[in-house]
């Protein structure tokens, strides 16, 4: 059974992280990954991600069912509780994007790769 972690630990191959609100139930964070990085495949229980593409290129890869969203400046994407998902930059450069969480308290769910089954 994978265990749901509570803080932010997955996020420290990001290059930048910044979290400019958090309260019960809502945060936004600001995230910065560069090419080769990524955001590994991961799912909350009970908190939608609405991610916000400040600059660059990102993939979102999701599953349940499986999708590849492609995103530019000024994309958005929401993804409900239990979907699991992973972030990574789409091309050469950097790639900002805010994170909006919530309503619910956060965790977060590590997947596993579907190439590792």
């Amino acid at each position: 059974m994978t265990r749901a972690l509570k803080s932010g630990a997955h996020l420290s191959a990001a290059r930048h992280v910044a979290t400019y609100a958090e309260r019960p139930g809502f945060r936004i964070v600001e995230i910065l990954i560069a090419e080769g990085q990524e955001i590994p495949w991961h799912s909350h229980s009970n908190i939608t991600d609405t991610m916000y593409v400040l600059d660059g290129d990102l993939v979102v890869s999701v599953r349940e069912p499986t999708e590849e969203v492609e995103l530019g400046p000024g994309d958005t994407c929401v993804l409900g509780p239990g979907r699991p998902h992973r972030i990574v930059t789409k091309g050469p450069g950097l790639a900002t994007f805010l994170v909006l969480q919530g309503l619910g308290e956060y965790d977060f769910v590590p997947g596993d790769s579907p190439d590792s089954n």
